[in-house]
């Protein structure tokens, strides 16, 4: 079933200008189990918007605030 509702962008309903690249409870919220950043269609963030939250979450990964990619646990 196609959904005719259009997602929201979450940082222009919270009023969010700039994303903080040290806030990773923020940028977790962006990124899947994998360790992938989601994409804009699945998640409904702006295109201005999701340059700087991709930006920023690649910045956290350099500094090993976040990681690269899940661990196994198998």
């Amino acid at each position: 079933m196609i959904s005719s509702r259009k997602k929201a962008c979450y940082f222009k309903r919270n009023n969010i200008t700039e994303i903080d690249y040290k806030d990773t409870k923020l940028l977790y919220r962006f990124i899947n189990d994998q360790g992938k950043i989601t994409p804009r269609r699945v998640t409904g963030t702006s295109s201005k918007m999701h340059r700087k939250l991709v930006n920023a979450i690649k910045r956290a990964r350099n500094i090993a605030l976040l990681p690269f990619a899940a661990i196994d646990k198998d």
